[in-house]
């Protein structure tokens, strides 16, 4: 039996500091006022220590475990998420291509009883992040592979520039990176509304510092995440260690499944769900993925 079949949420989260289950008393409301505030401001919030500290070895090494059963391959893709070969004007950000290197442990192979799926599939936890997003509830991914991933990023590898499929990301350092592997990020650079193409281009470019914030995330930390607007990578790992997260996917909305293209590109394969959502997935916006 694992560590984490026996232990209850309480004694994996610092409840203390952060009290799931009373979230009406003082400092449950001091928490979700703080979140709120930080998320409204830049979309981006870190709740140090979120995992006990007693914890965070044991968080390392069940990550690591399962590490090695993550998809690699270095691929050619541009900041949608979307064929890079795409038909796109001169200017257009989606033709500007990045080596992604970095690779994902899909939910089907990552253990029920670790830590993570632990959080992940929480209701508590779950109603916990919807209040920080100030939502009336959220919803695991139907995505049978990218509602609960551990990102792998192996030295000399980066997630270049990205945007997210799902409106929120949830995410959660396992492992640090001996150097680099620094989270960047370009808070509400986009709506839904408004792809701000101009904007986005700059930063690819190189041209996009004044935009740019650069966030030191520790494990243990749970770093809540508007990713769906906001322009954000990963920076090249330096170093023997791989940089370990772990990324609890929610929407607003249930039934949200990955698209075809992206899926293949994330996991190398897809599955029937992938497939039969094709062409009717759910969104609440235009934007490209």
């Amino acid at each position: 039996m694992s560590t984490s079949e026996v232990m209850a949420l309480d004694q994996v989260v610092d409840t203390d500091r952060y009290p799931l289950t009373r979230l009406d008393s003082p400092g449950g409301q001091h928490v979700l006022a703080r979140a709120r505030r930080e998320l409204a401001a830049d979309g981006c919030t870190v709740l140090r220590n979120f995992i006990r500290p007693a914890l965070h070895d044991i968080l390392r090494r069940e990550c690591s475990a399962f590490a090695p059963r993550a998809h690699t391959d270095v691929a050619t893709v541009n900041v949608y998420n979307t064929a890079v070969d795409a038909d796109l004007p001169d200017g257009h950000p989606g033709r500007v291509s990045f080596d992604r290197g970095n690779a994902f442990v899909p939910r089907d192979r990552i253990p029920g009883t670790a830590l993570i799926s632990l959080l992940y599939s929480d209701v508590s936890f779950r109603r916990f992040v919807a209040q920080c997003f100030d939502l009336p509830e959220l919803h695991e991914l139907a995505d049978p592979l990218a509602g609960l991933v551990l990102n792998v990023v192996e030295p000399g590898m980066e997630h270049p520039w990205h945007f997210d499929t799902n409106e929120f990301t949830v995410s959660m350092l396992t492992q640090e990176a001996q150097a680099g592997g620094v989270f960047e990020y370009c808070p509400n650079i986009r709506s839904a509304r408004d792809e701000n193409f101009g904007d986005v281009l700059d930063v690819l470019r190189g041209r996009g510092e004044r935009s740019t914030r650069r966030l030191v995330l520790r494990p243990g930390d749970l770093q809540l995440f508007k990713g769906r607007f906001s322009l954000h990578r990963v920076s090249p790992v330096e170093g023997s260690e791989a940089r370990h997260s772990a990324i609890f996917a929610y929407s607003e909305r249930p039934g949200v499944i990955g698209s075809v293209e992206r899926t293949r590109q994330l996991f190398g394969r897809v599955l029937s769900e992938h497939l039969s959502a094709e062409g009717r997935a759910v969104r609440g916006d235009r934007l490209l993925d």
